[in-house]
């Protein structure tokens, strides 16, 4: 039920799209996001980053920028990049946002935010064939992360504080 509701609703939200552009970065007085490099996968492209042979840790959150819960842990993700990068702990950020929306919101929020964790972003409609993909259990709901190695996997439809994902993480670490 969540599934059909979610895809509803993105079929809602990209039908009532308005097809003008407007400077609204430069407006508000917020840089425009030419810096900002996006890499932009379908599922087929970022599924090779969910699963690794190496001995690295890998925390995979999946957000969008509309998105509150999402938005308020992001720090939490940063502050664990920082803390654990000396540790062979990865952290990939993968957008949810809508294409339409890359140039206008999602780049300048990264550039906003200041995120140095890696960002890309998933634009792949076939949202009931690849959300499964990620974790069978899945209602594609958002936040979700994934954190896995080489010889776990675990997966979580909630948002985080940084104790939270920390006490995840640490069980990888050992």
């Amino acid at each position: 039920m969540k599934r059909i509701v979610l895809v509803i609703a993105t079929i809602v939200l990209v039908a009532c799209k308005e097809n003008k552009t407007t400077p609204n970065a430069e407006k508000e007085g917020v840089e425009t996001s030419e810096a900002i490099d996006l890499e932009v996968y379908d599922f087929k492209g970022l599924e090779k980053m969910l699963s690794t042979q190496s001995d690295t840790t890998y925390v995979v959150n999946f957000w969008a920028t509309w998105c509150k819960p999402c938005v308020k842990e992001l720090p939490y993700f940063e502050k664990l990049r920082s803390n654990y990068k000396d540790k062979n702990v990865e952290l990939l950020l993968v957008s949810l946002d809508f294409p339409a929306k890359y140039e206008s919101k999602l780049k300048p929020f990264i550039k906003e935010h200041n995120l140095k964790s890696k960002v890309v972003a998933l634009d792949d409609p076939g949202m009931n064939t690849w959300i499964p993909k990620v974790n069978e259990n899945w209602s594609g709901a958002i936040p979700a992360t994934l954190i896995f190695n080489k010889t776990e996997r675990k997966f979580f439809e909630k948002s985080f504080t940084y104790d939270e994902l920390e006490t995840e993480l640490k069980p990888f670490l050992n």
